[in-house]
């Protein structure tokens, strides 16, 4: 079965530390469904991402959606996704979002 990596992201100026990303964090590992697994989160420069293992990217995307959508930094989430052992992301959302990287 294929695996996916589906990375949340955003302007590190959206959260306002990095006690928001460890909340969130923490929200989603206790509320998204057994077949999704949080892997961790980082701060890179200028974005902060949360990283969840999936065998559908799709299925974890909208679980991700139902959980976040209600709070003010969804206006600001930038989603993507890639096969585990691939390298190229392909953005997710929001739906103008054109290309997907993590720097």
């Amino acid at each position: 079965m294929m695996k996916y990596q589906l990375v949340l992201q955003w302007p590190n100026s959206s959260l306002e530390d990095f006690d928001s990303l460890i909340c969130i964090e923490d929200q989603l590992i206790d509320q998204l469904t057994e077949s999704h697994e949080v892997d961790g989160h980082d701060a890179g420069t200028g974005e902060m991402n949360i990283f969840i293992i999936t065998s559908n990217f799709e299925s974890a995307f909208e679980e991700v959606r139902t959980i976040l959508q209600g709070d003010d930094l969804w206006a600001d989430i930038r989603i993507g996704y890639r096969e585990v052992d691939g390298h190229e992301y392909s953005a997710l959302w929001p739906p103008e979002l054109r290309t997907f990287h993590i720097t």
